[in-house]
């Protein structure tokens, strides 16, 4: 090394990117997480009802990074959880999780006990979030009227659907 230069002999530094914590989707935005979602591809079916909670992770630039999403049953009792992704780039780092636990903490503190999804491709992560295999006829028997199991019955995709479920302890 030459003069005045230094070493350094400690773990590698990754470069961190900001992130905007996690907030409510305006109405303004629902395109733009129809894009996100799209690219992730994750059904972006009902995004605008009312009855569908979302919310995002942006960069600093304001670019959607994450997201994730909750509708209730009519009754309140059960959650379908929805729309969580993160992008390629924000992989690996936990916000996944985070983003779940954050739609689990929303459906306990409206009243729901019970929290499903459908989710054919990460069971694993899933399973580590406490979620079990679940029968996808129980699923759409709670939460009849969400916009992915109209979808899906509708459409014939209930049958090859993979359906999870986990209790929600009150408060979260």
């Amino acid at each position: 090394m030459g003069r005045g230069e230094t070493s350094w002999h400690g773990p590698p530094v990754r470069a961190t990117m900001v992130v905007v914590p996690i907030s409510r989707l305006h109405e303004t935005d629902v395109d733009a997480l129809r894009g996100f979602l799209t690219d992730v591809d994750l059904t972006v079916a009902g995004l605008d009802e009312p009855a569908v909670h979302l919310w995002v992770e942006r960069d600093e630039h304001g670019e959607i990074v994450g997201s994730t999403g909750i509708e209730l049953s009519a009754d309140g009792r059960h959650a379908l959880v929805r729309s969580v992704a993160v992008a390629p780039g924000h992989r690996g780092s936990g916000r996944g999780a985070r983003l779940a636990e954050h739609a689990l903490a929303e459906a306990a503190a409206r009243g729901a006990t019970r929290a499903w999804l459908f989710s054919r491709r990460s069971g694993p992560f899933w399973q580590g979030l406490g979620f079990s295999r679940a029968d996808r006829s129980e699923l759409a028997a709670s939460l009849p009227d969400t916009q992915q199991v109209r979808l899906f019955a509708r459409t014939g995709l209930l049958d090859h659907e993979v359906a999870w479920s986990r209790p929600l302890s009150p408060g979260g």
